[in-house]
């Protein structure tokens, strides 16, 4: 049985040395391979892959809410995040958004199959060197989960935007907003977040993976 897989990543590279992988593969099919989070989900909706295999840090829409989602849209997609994090944070980031497994970018070559047969039989796959961290009991921090869990998709969006250095009236015209909503959307995101700064804003987007500033 062959199982269609997507693979989402903004560098062409990254994603070709991926397809080399798996065109070895005779149970595994490359269904589509995009750019970026937003075409992801457009792909996931119209193709309906087994697995889709999405970087975390991409331009015009994360993987992590790319993740989110898909796995809203369609259900029995598989989920696996790809990130050049070794973090434990970022692990439990991917998870929370409804990822079925987590691999580190160094690593992803030798096992990405591996990882991809794990998810499609339904098991959570971790990369090795990770999973201890994982399993052991790692725990973010609980202000900051329930400051991220608080804010609606539209203001991910927004946050991503602004911290990827977009200014207003660009934002408003990418997400088809008034120059005011965006604002507003501004200042909500700075008091939920607790912080009076874009440079505050910034530093959270970065370290919760819903920007591709630091990759």
């Amino acid at each position: 049985m062959s199982h269609r897989v997507l693979i989402a990543d903004d560098y062409a590279i990254t994603r070709a040395g991926l397809r080399s992988v798996l065109e070895r593969q005779p149970d595994l099919q490359i269904v589509a391979e995009v750019a970026n989070g937003l075409l992801a989900v457009e792909a996931a909706r119209t193709l309906k892959p087994d697995v889709a295999v999405i970087d975390v840090s991409m331009p015009e829409m994360s993987g992590l809410e790319a993740t989110r989602r898909i796995i809203v849209a369609v259900p029995e997609v598989k989920v696996l995040c790809l990130s050049m994090h070794a973090d434990p944070r970022f692990v439990d980031a991917a998870l929370r958004s409804g990822a079925h497994g987590y691999l580190v970018k160094e690593c992803a070559l030798e096992d990405l199959v591996s990882a991809i047969h794990a998810v499609i039989a339904g098991q959570i796959y971790v990369s090795p060197g990770l999973a201890a961290a994982v399993l052991g009991g790692y725990r973010a921090d609980e202000g900051e989960r329930s400051s991220l869990a608080r804010l609606t998709s539209r203001e991910r969006e927004v946050l991503q935007l602004l911290a990827e250095g977009h200014a207003t009236r660009n934002i408003a015209e990418r997400l088809h907003l008034s120059v005011k909503t965006v604002g507003t959307h501004r200042e909500h995101l700075m008091r939920k977040l607790g912080t009076d700064s874009l440079a505050g804003l910034t530093k959270f987007a970065i370290r919760e993976g819903l920007t591709s500033v630091e990759k």
